[in-house]
């Protein structure tokens, strides 16, 4: 579904990203895991040209993304990023059908489409007449995944969409998203800093540090055989979140 191949990118003379290469298959979610400046949003938005590369090259379904002009690109690919980005003025129906507008949908057919896809994140029609500050944040997240799937794109690339909220609200999002995503087989890749989720939600995750991939692959190969001290670290905080769990449940035992 999605081929990089090299991909850098240099702003000045300082690489951000660095010889960057891996693949993703149909239906398959990738993290990109990191700490801050590793280069993992830089990749993201290459992908879909919001950032140009300096080298490299990006093919969807087989095809170089730079052939195609960006905007054209960007409508084919659901797009869902922390601070959600919905327009205040707009209502949430609204908001969810910026891009079937854009797409020269006719009205009848993009009204039954926003419907389905706030169902989809339920959103309950109580809500939909409303403007984003009348909104939780969670619920603001949820109309913009809504909006990403407007279009009912193949693939999707997240950029740390849940960090910003509560852990409550977190972890029902990011199931519900879980759920989603199977259920509509989607590709997606998905950025964040947070290597719990990433063991939650994905199925290979690539580990990033100052530009350049250190390692790829599914959660049980990182959590067996780390490939050095940067995955090892990330992994810390899941491995001490899991002995917490057991300690807690063996109290809760005796």
């Amino acid at each position: 579904m999605i081929e990089v191949r090299r991909l850098t990118k240099l702003f000045g003379d300082a690489p951000a990203v660095r010889d960057v290469s891996f693949a993703v298959s149909a239906g398959e979610l990738l993290a990109l895991v990191g700490g801050s400046g590793c280069g993992k949003t830089t990749t993201l938005r290459m992908i879909n040209r919001l950032i140009e590369p300096t080298s490299g090259t990006v093919l969807i379904e087989g095809q170089d993304v730079s052939a195609l002009s960006g905007h054209v690109l960007r409508r084919g690919i659901g797009y869902v990023f922390q601070r959600v980005g919905l327009f205040p003025h707009m209502t949430v129906e609204q908001n969810v059908a910026v891009p079937l507008s854009l797409l020269g949908w006719e009205a009848g057919r993009m009204r039954g489409r926003v419907g389905e896809v706030l169902e989809l994140v339920e959103i309950e029609p109580a809500l939909r007449q409303r403007r984003p500050a009348e909104l939780s944040g969670g619920q603001q997240q949820r109309v913009g995944v809504a909006r990403a799937l407007a279009a009912e794109p193949k693939l999707m690339l997240l950029d740390e969409p849940f960090g910003a909220l509560d852990p409550l609200t977190r972890d029902r999002l990011q199931r519900s998203f879980l759920r989603i995503r199977k259920r509509l087989g989607l590709t997606a890749i998905f950025v964040t800093h947070d290597m719990v989720e990433a063991l939650l939600l994905a199925d290979r995750i690539a580990v990033m540090k100052d530009g350049r991939l250190v390692q790829v692959g599914a959660p049980q190969q990182l959590l067996a055989s780390p490939a050095d001290e940067v995955v090892e670290r990330l992994l810390d905080t899941p491995r001490r979140q899991a002995r917490a769990f057991d300690e807690l449940m063996a109290g809760v035992a005796r």
